[in-house]
């Protein structure tokens, strides 16, 4: 069987080493290329230890040099408004390449197609153009896809995520003595997670996100007015009936801690609580797995399902 050639464009930064990893886990793909200007000429498994290829290097090329790898898929792990000024370029590839935009560019553009692999499966298989979406927004769509009929008014959503969301640059947001014994608030109306939510769900949310000292890992607290009046027995039914075929998503009683899903693919969903017809529930997520790199391998195995006769599901393989 023929492997699945990838490239990795962002390769330097923490989502770009989940995909490398994963890349090289995976049964059929096969890393021919991770573009880095920092780490060029430095080999892969220097940086990320685990590479089982001892000899490939992180190359700077211009990314005009893809389109002459013969690739079947190329993850752009950019920070935002950078993978935008290439659109005509991944549009040309798309005839033969698949290309996953793990960046905001192109999760508003219609063009392209969002792809949250447990809720858009079908619309995935056969596409060239995919855009991931949000650690934030994965877990705030999924947290409230289930009731989305039921409720009365905006949700609010409290989003605390480790410092890794905030990327490999230096800022105050992954500055580990700045978030020591810290918790900062930042962008708290008009995030472009709160946008992408209110745009996925055809319903207006609030969010209010909030950076910590842990590393890695989203914690979200939802709180929304529920438009009938309805037990918390038969909420936690409904999410456990909604999710039951989905072996990335667990629905339980409890509630979800990060330290239960960091350096892992699942998302957990519980804790439901109700007063009146006031719902809180809590959602946790690895912001650099399940919420970027696990779901780029997904909507990978999703979109290229027919072409290399890969099961159809919603799995990692």
């Amino acid at each position: 069987m023929l492997n699945i050639k990838v490239a990795v464009v962002g390769a330097r930064g923490y989502v770009g080493f989940e995909l490398i990893r994963l890349i090289d886990q995976h049964p059929l793909t096969e890393l021919v290329a991770a573009y880095s200007r920092e780490y060029e000429g430095q080999l892969v498994s220097k940086i990320v230890t685990s590479f089982s290829d001892r000899q490939m290097c992180y190359c700077a090329d211009s990314l005009q040099s893809l389109a002459d790898k013969q690739l079947d898929v190329v993850f752009l792990a950019l920070p935002n408004n950078i993978a935008a000024k290439y659109k005509q370029l991944w549009q040309e590839m798309s005839n033969k390449t698949c290309v996953i935009d793990l960046s905001a560019d192109f999760r508003f553009d219609d063009t392209w197609i969002y792809a949250q692999p447990e809720t858009c499966a079908d619309k995935i298989i056969g596409q060239s153009l995919i855009a991931n979406p949000g650690c934030y927004a994965t877990a705030s769509q999924l947290g409230l896809l289930p009731i989305i009929d039921m409720l009365d008014g905006v949700p609010n959503i409290f989003g605390i995520s480790g410092y890794s969301g905030a990327g490999s640059k230096p800022s105050d947001k992954n500055n580990p003595e700045k978030l020591n014994d810290n918790l900062m608030a930042y962008k708290l109306v008009d995030h472009i997670h709160e946008r992408e939510v209110s745009r996925v769900l055809g319903h207006e949310v609030y969010f209010m996100p909030h950076v910590a000292s842990f590393f890695r890992g989203i914690h979200l607290t939802i709180s929304v007015k529920l438009n009938i009046s309805i037990e918390v027995d038969a909420i936690e039914n409904i999410y456990s009936k909604f999710y039951k075929r989905y072996q990335l998503i667990n629905v339980t009683a409890d509630i979800p801690e990060v330290k239960d899903v960091q350096n892992t693919h699942h998302v957990n969903i519980g804790g439901f609580t109700m007063k009146n017809q006031h719902l809180v529930l809590c959602v946790t997520i690895d912001n650099l797995l399940k919420g970027a790199a696990t779901q780029a391998l997904q909507n990978m195995n999703l979109a290229l399902c027919k072409q290399y006769d890969l099961e159809i599901n919603t799995g990692l393989t």
